[in-house]
Protein backbone atom coordinates (compact mmCIF):
# COMPACT_ATOMS: atom_id res chain seq x y z
CA UNK A 1 0.00 0.00 0.00
CA UNK A 2 1.55 3.57 -0.83
CA UNK A 3 0.97 6.53 0.80
CA UNK A 4 0.84 8.67 -2.43
CA UNK A 5 -1.70 11.32 -2.97
CA UNK A 6 -4.33 10.78 -5.38
CA UNK A 7 -4.33 13.54 -8.21
CA UNK A 8 -6.34 14.54 -11.46
CA UNK A 9 -4.81 14.93 -14.25
CA UNK A 10 -6.04 16.80 -17.57
CA UNK A 11 -4.30 16.94 -20.50
CA UNK A 12 -5.68 18.62 -24.05
CA UNK A 13 -3.82 16.49 -27.02
CA UNK A 14 -3.32 18.47 -29.93
CA UNK A 15 -2.58 17.16 -33.43
CA UNK A 16 -3.85 14.32 -35.30
CA UNK A 17 -5.88 12.48 -32.43
CA UNK A 18 -9.49 11.95 -33.62
CA UNK A 19 -10.60 9.05 -36.13
CA UNK A 20 -7.14 6.89 -35.42
CA UNK A 21 -7.61 5.06 -32.58
CA UNK A 22 -6.43 7.66 -30.13
CA UNK A 23 -8.81 7.25 -27.32
CA UNK A 24 -9.35 3.44 -27.19
CA UNK A 25 -5.41 3.70 -27.42
CA UNK A 26 -5.28 6.44 -24.40
CA UNK A 27 -8.03 3.57 -22.24
CA UNK A 28 -5.88 0.89 -22.46
CA UNK A 29 -2.23 2.56 -21.30
CA UNK A 30 -4.34 4.36 -18.48
CA UNK A 31 -6.15 0.62 -17.15
CA UNK A 32 -2.84 -0.59 -17.20
CA UNK A 33 -2.00 2.17 -14.66
CA UNK A 34 -4.74 1.46 -12.69
CA UNK A 35 -6.10 5.10 -13.70
CA UNK A 36 -9.84 6.22 -13.91
CA UNK A 37 -11.13 8.49 -15.94
CA UNK A 38 -11.94 9.77 -19.24
CA UNK A 39 -10.96 10.16 -23.02
CA UNK A 40 -13.51 12.48 -24.54
CA UNK A 41 -13.04 14.01 -28.37
CA UNK A 42 -13.27 18.09 -28.74
CA UNK A 43 -15.26 19.90 -31.25
CA UNK A 44 -11.94 21.76 -31.81
CA UNK A 45 -10.18 17.95 -32.67
CA UNK A 46 -8.45 18.04 -29.56
CA UNK A 47 -8.34 14.85 -26.90
CA UNK A 48 -9.45 15.96 -23.73
CA UNK A 49 -7.78 12.64 -21.28
CA UNK A 50 -8.96 13.43 -17.46
CA UNK A 51 -7.14 10.74 -15.61
CA UNK A 52 -7.06 9.90 -11.73
CA UNK A 53 -4.66 7.61 -9.45
CA UNK A 54 -1.51 7.73 -8.10
CA UNK A 55 0.71 11.39 -9.41
CA UNK A 56 3.56 9.11 -10.18
CA UNK A 57 1.10 7.04 -12.80
CA UNK A 58 -0.30 10.23 -14.10
CA UNK A 59 3.16 11.42 -14.94
CA UNK A 60 3.64 8.24 -16.94
CA UNK A 61 0.34 8.77 -18.81
CA UNK A 62 1.35 12.06 -19.40
CA UNK A 63 4.55 10.58 -20.69
CA UNK A 64 2.85 8.45 -22.77
CA UNK A 65 0.38 10.41 -24.55
CA UNK A 66 3.17 13.33 -25.15
CA UNK A 67 5.80 10.09 -26.59
CA UNK A 68 5.99 8.23 -30.27
CA UNK A 69 4.57 5.23 -29.19
CA UNK A 70 0.79 7.26 -30.06
CA UNK A 71 -1.73 6.45 -32.41
CA UNK A 72 -2.25 9.25 -34.78
CA UNK A 73 0.16 12.10 -34.66
CA UNK A 74 0.49 14.44 -31.29
CA UNK A 75 1.67 17.74 -31.62
CA UNK A 76 1.27 19.01 -27.99
CA UNK A 77 0.06 18.68 -24.86
CA UNK A 78 -1.23 20.52 -22.34
CA UNK A 79 -2.33 19.74 -18.48
CA UNK A 80 -3.61 21.07 -15.62
CA UNK A 81 -3.16 19.38 -12.26
CA UNK A 82 -6.34 19.14 -9.73
CA UNK A 83 -7.97 17.62 -6.81
CA UNK A 84 -9.72 13.91 -7.59
CA UNK A 85 -13.11 14.30 -7.95
CA UNK A 86 -13.43 10.33 -7.28
CA UNK A 87 -13.97 8.59 -11.03
CA UNK A 88 -14.61 5.34 -11.60
CA UNK A 89 -13.77 3.14 -14.96
CA UNK A 90 -12.23 5.03 -17.59
CA UNK A 91 -14.37 5.71 -20.50
CA UNK A 92 -14.35 6.76 -24.12
CA UNK A 93 -16.74 9.82 -24.90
Amino acid sequence: MTDEATVRLTAWVRGRVQGVGFRWWTRSRALELGLAGSATNLRDGRVEVVAEGPRTACERLLELLRGPGTPGQVTGVAERWSEPRGAVGFEER
